[in-house]
């Protein structure tokens, strides 16, 4: 496997013959978590500001090589939005006064980003639809990442009046 390869995949975690975006979304939500253990948010943003750009050059390298677009294996770019939805959600379940609100903020984070990238409503889906190469591979899973971490704070914050 190239390093090209190996980057959008996520380690291999898209080759999995079933529901590559999912298994790669939950592989990036499992090394998303254990890096916010281990690094600061800031420092998480940059490197995820620095995959996600990365990953838009390295996308347009593999699709001009396989003469294809978008495919299933590459989940370079759930691997982005799922940690924008993650950041929204551990950031703001710093916040809740509730029990086990970080561990609900993952949950929630991993179901969000997922609604809106299997969805694409509005704008997500636009830019799948209409946004060649690298960028509108990345793009629509870095919107759906946004929408995902804003459904996630409001989820986190209608809970504070339940539990």
């Amino acid at each position: 496997m190239t390093l090209n390869r190996f980057f959008i995949t996520f380690g291999g975690s898209g080759l999995a013959p079933k529901a590559p975006g999912t298994v790669g979304s939950f592989f990036a939500l499992i090394v998303g978590v254990f890096l916010l253990q281990a690094i600061p948010m800031q420092t998480f943003f940059m490197l995820t500001l620095l995959i996600t750009i990365i990953g838009i050059f390295e996308i347009n390298k593999y699709e001009k090589i396989t003469n294809t677009h978008d495919d299933k294996s590459i989940v370079i770019d759930e691997v982005s939005g799922m940690w924008i939805t993650l950041m929204f959600g551990i950031a703001s379940a710093k916040m809740m006064p509730y029990e086990y609100a970080n561990e609900i903020a993952i949950i929630i984070s991993f179901g969000a980003f997922r609604l809106f990238d299997i969805w694409k409503p509005s704008i997500i889906g636009t830019i799948d639809r209409k946004v060649k190469g690298g960028l509108g591979v990345m793009g629509d899973d870095v919107v759906a990442g946004l929408a995902g971490g804003m459904l996630t704070v409001i989820i986190l914050r209608g809970l504070e009046f339940i539990l």
